[in-house]
């Protein structure tokens, strides 16, 4: 059996619902998808570049609660509201990460939660203890 720890951090907003803002099993960190809201307030600023800016803010802490960093993440999903949306996100995403880029899928969403734009999700190997 495969011992998982949640991860939590005030850094991020919080759960919206019953799963945790990240879970570590072994050395793998499976964060949960991150709204571009403001940790503090909750709330989401106007723009796709905004909201990605601030969604990749909110991992990049979940992920730094959790012992890894953006250097350390393989795999991200991200999930736009409207795909006429992608270059904008791109282009945040791209000044933000660093090469070599994480393997990535992207996929418009019908609806995200609280009218969002963007959400994004990571995967990363947690370096040796």
């Amino acid at each position: 059996m495969h011992h998982r720890e949640a991860i939590r951090t005030d850094a991020a907003p919080p759960a919206l619902g019953p799963y945790s803002q990240a879970i570590v099993t072994g050395n793998l960190v499976f964060t949960a998808g991150q709204l571009g809201g403001d940790p503090r307030s909750g709330q989401l600023p106007e723009g796709i570049e905004a909201q990605t800016l601030q969604a990749l803010r909110n991992i990049a802490s979940v992920l730094e609660a959790a012992g890894a960093g953006w250097k350390d993440v393989v795999k991200t999903t991200v999930f736009l509201a409207d795909m006429s949306d992608f270059a904008a996100f791109n282009a945040v995403y791209a000044e933000v990460l660093e090469e070599p880029f994480p393997a990535r899928s992207t996929v418009e969403a019908a609806a995200l939660p609280k009218g969002a734009r963007i959400e994004i999700d990571a995967v990363a190997v947690r370096p040796d203890r």
